[in-house]
């Protein structure tokens, strides 16, 4: 993938989709962490475009949140994913 392809927004989102698989101890960055940092943006459009389709950003952040921490954790990884 190349990062000079992508978004200022985006190249920010992935930033902050691995800072949190590493903050929660998760081996690689899933679809999830980046879900969750599209969402969280400010002035996020992807979540404007979902609320246009009728979807509730609100609950599909929580629900999204409490699968992240369903995921598999990794001890003693030296914070790299």
């Amino acid at each position: 993938m190349r990062a000079d392809k992508m978004t200022n927004k985006f190249q920010i989102a992935l930033s902050e989709a691995q800072s949190l698989a590493v903050g929660r101890d998760h081996p690689f960055i899933e679809p999830i962490h980046l879900m969750v940092a599209l969402l969280d943006q400010e002035s996020s459009t992807v979540r404007q475009v979902l609320s246009t389709t009728g979807v509730d950003v609100s609950q599909l952040r929580s629900r999204l949140g409490r699968n992240i921490e369903r995921l598999p954790k990794v001890e003693g990884a030296a914070g790299e994913v």
